[in-house]
């Protein structure tokens, strides 16, 4: 493996009309594993034809699909980013230069809007809350690292242990409690490839769900020791 080459984890639920343009926009030297977290419209086999490698995890949810993608990985730096289209591959050399010169331990994204509605109130109102709550902690940060960069050891040593939608939550928490430093990036958020839909902002049931494995996680953390 190319020593400068970064893997690109894509957690993959039905995004079959995503994935060509997502793929397709990656930047030279970045590798896609998408893992297919039990799609019915043929991602796998699309992601597979455009050349990624295709992990398949059968246990859904946002954190097992993450994880598996991390354990499928084998560079120094890997990141983490969706495959619905809303989110631009183009802007992930930014998060891994800072993650590779040692500025940073982790390098996360804040959302900003690129036009009306494509962010729904109910989704933004709980990363709002959430975001105070992580600042709180220490940690300088507006959003909850939709996308995401990181040494792969230090990560896998941080033990993320959440395999649902608390994954990114449980790891900025944690990332605080070890005394990592973190940088945001303003990323540019835009509409979803037609056909597909948010897990999670796609509807206030959605929503809930997340917030109900936020609650999980900061719960949890409140009883484990600090490093």
């Amino acid at each position: 493996m190319n020593a400068d080459q970064v893997d690109v984890v894509l957690p993959c639920l039905d995004e079959a009309g995503a994935l060509p343009g997502v793929l397709g926009a990656l930047p030279p030297g970045f590798r896609a594993i998408v893992v297919d977290n039990g799609s019915t419209d043929g991602s796998a086999g699309i992601a597979g034809a455009l050349g990624a490698t295709v992990v398949r995890e059968p246990r859904r949810g946002y954190g097992a699909a993450v994880h598996a993608g991390l354990t499928a990985a084998t560079s120094d730096v890997v990141c983490f980013i969706d495959a619905d289209g809303s989110l631009d591959p183009a802007e992930l050399p930014a998060l891994v230069d800072v993650v590779r010169t040692g500025a940073v331990e982790l390098a996360v994204g804040r959302r900003v809007p690129v036009e009306r509605g494509v962010w729904p109130w109910h989704a933004r109102a709980g990363n709002l809350l959430l975001a105070v709550l992580l600042r709180r902690r220490g940690l300088p940060v507006r959003d909850i690292a939709p996308v995401r960069a990181v040494r792969r050891e230090a990560l896998t040593a941080l033990g993320v242990a959440d395999r649902a939608f608390g994954y990114p939550l449980e790891l900025l928490v944690k990332a605080a409690r070890a005394g990592w430093r973190v940088q945001e990036f303003d990323v540019a958020y835009g509409k979803r490839a037609k056909g597909t839909k948010s897990k999670v902002s796609g509807s206030v049931r959605g929503t809930a769900r997340a917030i109900r494995d936020f609650g999980r996680v900061l719960a949890r953390s409140r009883n484990e020791p600090t490093r």
